[in-house]
């Protein structure tokens, strides 16, 4: 390597390798989850609330092994890529709910991880009613369940990690590659929205977008200590027009490249997405950058 990769947002240096390739080689017997229990425990691999991140240390070591420069033992499960959600058995789809905004306020608003249990119906929607496949987030994210004031479900909202790189927010927060690498841990992506297939509400969406931004920083405070700065999405233009996060104050900063994020060779193609922002604090760029004095 001529110079130091970042991998899941630790920097590989020949030290770290040294490292990881010594404990598979001490602990031949162990499994790839134990191998990563074991890195978070030496390098004390954990969120501000003081969760193992074990999800974060196997995807490092995973990427590691697809570089080639590890070798980690056989898996003791066969499973498709990504981890399957644990999914409740949906009933047939109810009779088209045409309703007014007012006639379904106060909404209620149910919040977990998409990895707890009682997750599983919000799982089985995406995974049913969704265009984007779904699998099971990888580290820190909250999903949340919305109902009428009738306990009628109308959407899923899920929020999970923030895009790596791209180029227009990182230049519209004035991010430097070290600011970044430090900082983006406060921004969260809005990966799933889901209005149910059958809710025909008029402003719903917006709506809801507008409400859990309102809320969102303090969840996510509480289920994993440490604040959130910026929220972001990515809406595929030959689908959607974003309007709903328009008319929810989100910002429009610019599209995608039309690239996967292993697109090494400039070759994959992948819809362009719009680039939706929205700050929860008034100085978020103060909040995301380093302070000099």
């Amino acid at each position: 390597m001529v110079s130091a990769p970042i991998v899941q947002g630790r920097v590989v240096t020949l030290a770290i390798l040294a490292q990881v390739r010594g404990l598979i080689a001490e602990r031949a017997d162990w499994s790839r989850r134990r191998l990563a229990l074991e890195l978070c425990r030496r390098w004390h691999w954990h969120n501000a609330a003081g969760q193992i991140k074990d999800m974060a240390a196997r995807s490092f070591l995973d990427k590691l092994a697809a570089r080639g420069w590890i070798q980690l033992p056989p898996r003791q499960r066969r499973r498709g890529p990504g981890f399957a959600p644990r999914l409740a058995a949906l009933p047939p789809p109810p009779a088209e709910l045409k309703e007014s905004l007012a006639q379904l306020r106060p909404l209620q608003w149910h919040v977990f991880s998409a990895h707890q249990p009682q997750a599983a119906r919000f799982n089985a929607y995406l995974t049913q009613y969704h265009y984007l496949p779904y699998r099971s987030s990888v580290g820190e994210n909250l999903g949340y369940l919305v109902q009428d004031r009738h306990g009628r479900d109308l959407a899923c909202v899920l929020f999970g990690a923030a895009a790596w790189k791209t180029q227009p927010r990182d230049d519209f927060i004035g991010w430097t590659v070290s600011e970044r690498q430090t900082y983006l841990g406060r921004i969260v992506n809005n990966s799933r929205f889901l209005i149910l297939p059958w809710v025909r509400v008029p402003e719903l969406a917006s709506h809801i977008l507008g409400r859990v931004a309102r809320r969102v920083a303090r969840d996510w405070q509480a289920h994993y200590g440490h604040p959130l700065v910026l929220l972001e999405t990515f809406v595929e233009q030959e689908r959607f027009r974003g309007s709903c996060y328009r008319a929810a104050n989100w910002l429009h900063l610019g599209q995608t490249q039309g690239r996967t994020r292993q697109d090494r060779q400039h070759k994959l193609q992948a819809p362009v997405k719009d680039i939706w922002v929205y700050p929860l604090q008034a100085n978020f760029r103060k909040q995301l950058c380093h302070v000099h004095a």
